[in-house]
């Protein structure tokens, strides 16, 4: 992969400079309390959160390929790490800001990698049930996390769910004030994003609740604040280094906050590309968020990842570069020179209202629905992926739930659905028969579709299948067809296993064809293996066609 620098500005004209220093603006103004909020998410200082941005969006302008997508804290990853973090800091000799710094070198690092090797499939191998599942999980804990502050009570550490009772118990002594400030700020930036994506709803709430403070008195009242906000230059250092054990514990949850990464950074590249019919890089966005991540970790912030709905801030801005991101780290510089001092009218409450909106995002009720009505028995995998990171540990329930969506995909191929197949009565097309559907039975032929590749997974169950439902037929199967659309691929162990059920089925008198074999890779296999030596050349067809008129009975008979 070459490196060339600013390619995402490849083509840029200065025509374009007006729209993006337009797009720089709506996105700074989204960006501002997103950011904050989402430092405190991670449980980090505020600041951090600016940092975040601005390194995560140098660092993509200058290695990333797409024009549009928007690098930053992320309020998806913040919380998986923060859990894994604060119990990793137990006993490591180092503090909780170092290790999230360091953090980010390590998922930095993985991603750079990732990228260099091209391994933009990883981003497939988790399923829409499973990631909608662990981020209504996640949901569950941002919320909970925040109820505290939003009713103006003290909180409490543990188990969400122990967490959860106790701040229930405390609603009657909730303070009306940061309730009202803080439900304000959910309503204000729920009404906005509604109306339009546009809308800074977030950043109007905030200077609603700091004008508030400033005109009621809040602080009077029990309304806790931020506090003036100091944004020093960062320096650029390394964190230190910890033991062996702790490395280990901080590699495992980078792994997991890394497959978060990838598979965002997937959907974003995907949904935003540069140019509309033509795929950017993904795997040099990997490695720009990677580069990101990186930067982040140098000047003592923390992990960042691409963000869906800044990006999409950028596009429908009118953005058409990565100049716009770089306009928006401008102007947040100038006003964290100018401005840090406002910050002090901030309460928590009104944070909090911006992470709570940010939950209800990530908790999709319309996707679970959809999966519901279409994806029938996976809306369990959506109900245990968020069980699983709701009752463990984030970073837990996140890495078990990674294991589930690779075991249910094994399942699928280990226990493929096998179809018998029928003629369409006057064609020569050999079908799924469906309910009342005129169709041709030749008899003594049985046609068979296993509906995934043949493995060792797998191949003891298509014959189980196959021998099933010969001894269910009348008159006796003389010829069995296998029709191998669906095995695009043949493993020796398969390959083995299939041989030795043809031998078999040949002593009860049953002769085994094979038809539309037409993955380029399962033909070599099957030859490579010895499947088509114990076939026979004869017995490999086009169609299923073919192979019944060669080999099967002439005469045929509707049901």
């Amino acid at each position: 992969m070459q490196f060339r620098l600013f390619t995402s500005l490849r083509g840029w004209r200065p025509d374009w400079l007006p729209r993006d220093l337009l797009a720089g603006l709506m996105l700074a103004a989204i960006a501002i309390p997103g950011q904050l909020a989402t430092a405190r998410l991670a449980g980090m200082p505020p600041e951090t959160g600016l940092y975040a941005f601005a390194a995560a969006s140098i660092a993509f302008a200058a290695f990333g390929a797409n024009r549009f997508m928007s690098v930053g804290a992320d309020s998806t990853i913040a919380p998986i790490f923060a859990g894994g973090l604060a119990s990793v800091a137990v006993g490591s000799g180092l503090s909780y800001p170092q290790l999230a710094s360091l953090l980010a070198l390590v998922v930095g690092t993985v991603l750079v990698v990732v990228g260099l090797l091209r391994a933009g499939w990883l981003a497939t191998l988790l399923s829409v049930p499973v990631v909608t599942g662990f981020l209504a999980g996640i949901a569950v804990h941002i919320v909970v996390g925040e109820l505290p502050a939003l009713l103006g009570v003290a909180g409490e550490s543990g188990h969400v769910l122990f967490r959860l009772v106790h701040v229930l118990a405390k609603v009657p002594d909730a303070n009306p004030y940061a309730l009202a400030v803080g439900l304000g700020v959910l309503a204000t930036t729920i009404i906005a994003s509604r109306i339009s994506a546009r809308i800074p709803g977030a950043l109007i709430g905030l200077v609603a609740a700091g004008c508030a403070v400033a005109l009621f008195g809040l602080k009077d009242h029990g309304v806790s604040l931020l506090g003036a906000l100091s944004v020093p230059l960062p320096q650029v250092s390394l964190p230190g280094l910890p033991d062996f054990g702790t490395f280990g514990r901080l590699l495992q949850l980078a792994l997991v906050v890394a497959m978060v990464c990838i598979m965002q950074t997937a959907a974003v590249a995907g949904t935003f590309p540069s140019d509309e019919g033509r795929p950017d890089n993904v795997s040099r966005d990997f490695s720009a968020v990677g580069a990101g991540s990186l930067l982040a970790g140098l000047v003592g912030s923390f992990p960042v990842d691409s963000s869906p709905p800044r990006t999409a801030i950028v596009r429908e801005s009118g953005g058409r570069s990565q100049v716009a991101s770089l306009a928006a780290v401008a102007l947040i510089v100038v006003l964290a020179a100018v401005a840090s001092g406002l910050m002090a009218y901030v309460p928590h409450a009104a944070l909090s209202g911006i992470l709570v909106y940010i939950a209800l995002r990530i908790f999709r009720i319309d996707q679970m629905r959809q999966i519901r009505r279409r994806g029938g028995s996976e809306i369990l995998l959506v109900l245990v992926s968020a069980a699983l990171v709701i009752v463990l540990p984030i970073e837990t329930g996140m890495l078990l739930a990674i294991v589930m969506s690779f075991v249910h995909s094994l399942y699928v191929v280990a226990r493929p659905s096998c179809a018998e197949l029928a003629r369409v009565a006057g064609t020569t097309v050999w079908w799924p028969p469906a309910p009342g559907a005129a169709v041709e039975h030749v008899p003594g032929v049985l046609v068979i579709a296993p509906g995934a590749p043949l493995n060792f997974t797998n191949a003891d169950h298509i014959g189980t299948y196959i021998r099933a439902a010969i001894a269910g037929r009348n008159p006796a199967v003389k010829l069995l067809v296998i029709e191998a659309t669906g095995m695009i691929d043949i493993d020796y162990t398969g390959s083995q296993i299939l041989r030795r059920l043809i031998a078999e089925l040949g002593q009860q008198g049953v002769s085994v064809a094979m038809a539309r074999l037409s993955a380029g890779r399962a033909q070599a296999q099957a030859q490579r293996t010895g499947l088509i030596d114990t076939l026979g050349a004869d017995h490999v067809f086009m169609s299923v066609e073919d192979a019944v008129r060669k080999l099967g009975p002439i005469q045929s008979s509707s049901p």
